[in-house]
């Protein structure tokens, strides 16, 4: 006899079900950034997140940190060995998020990439992914445009399921974009891995949203928030703060919320349609930006 879901077993099944969401986009874009002040406006909203820091400078988590230095994961096996317990590498952040960065080789030595696929292995068999974390979300910041490699572990092993892709109106972040497009389009049937949308942070390009909402379209997606330019992002930054930690009131924390809800009632999730670079700078030169 099967008997019915009760209420509780319903909590359950839930509480093992997260997102999984990567951030990608052009080098010096914002990813980071973007990536931190979203998941201190999830943190507000309730959610439980984790972020993995994909980049070997080490930067994703640290104004969730209060501008802290955490030790990577490499760090602390280059030192330790592999006798780690969870909490040496998985460190609370603002609102109860977790923070972990994956680190990189010695400065000459070894692959950057080999790296992240090591980090996260790690957080596996610690048990970061467990449902006695009760996560509702998993972050990855994920450095530059590279989708090869260790760089495209999130990608191409499933970790992530939704790709954001940080750009703006200038021509190389549109490119990088359309390239990471390439790279979701090659692992999409095999993982499982979908595009969630664009995220134009401004560089006060001439007519930007409408260039953005534009190749979104022609590559089959949304630009999912356009995030204006504001110096409150680098005077929170300079605090070691996120916007909202730094001032909760100002209008710039409120794009984040926007942002953040965004992401969280996102229902479109698709396989992208990338541009030949023949009509991406066809699209640029209809804007202006070749004249």
């Amino acid at each position: 006899m099967i008997m019915p879901a009760t209420e509780e077993t319903t909590e359950t099944a839930a509480a093992k079900a997260y997102r999984k969401v990567a951030i990608y986009g052009k080098g010096g874009i914002g990813k980071s950034t973007t990536t931190q002040n979203t998941v201190a406006a999830l943190a507000e909203m309730g959610r439980k997140v984790m972020v993995v820091g994909c980049d070997p400078k080490a930067d994703s988590t640290r104004l969730l940190l209060g501008g802290l230095a955490q030790r990577t994961v490499l760090d602390s096996l280059r030192e330790e060995g592999e006798d780690l317990e969870l909490d040496d590498i998985l460190k609370p952040g603002y609102r109860g998020t977790l923070c972990t960065e994956s680190g990189g080789p010695e400065p000459g030595v070894g692959c950057a990439g080999r790296g992240i696929i090591t980090s996260i292995n790690m957080l596996e068999q610690l048990g970061a992914y467990e449902d006695d974390q009760q996560l509702d979300y998993a972050f990855y910041d994920v450095l530059g445009d590279v989708v090869c490699g260790g760089f495209a572990m999130p990608i191409r092993e499933g970790k992530a399921q939704e790709i954001y892709i940080v750009v703006s109106g200038e021509m190389m972040a549109m490119y990088a974009a359309n390239n990471i497009c390439k790279g979701i389009v090659k692992f999409a049937e095999a993982g499982g891995v979908r595009l969630g949308g664009l995220i134009c942070n401004s560089r006060m390009v001439d007519r930007e949203a409408d260039l953005i909402n534009e190749l979104a379209r022609r590559l089959g997606t949304q630009m999912i928030h356009f995030v204006p330019r504001n110096n409150d992002v680098q005077r929170a930054e300079i605090k070691r703060q996120t916007v909202i930690d730094w001032n909760p009131e100002c209008g710039q924390a409120d794009e984040y919320r926007a942002l953040a809800k965004a992401i969280d009632n996102n229902k479109m999730f698709v396989i992208p349609t990338p541009l030949t670079i023949e009509d991406l700078e066809e699209l640029l030169m209809s804007y202006g930006l070749f004249n």
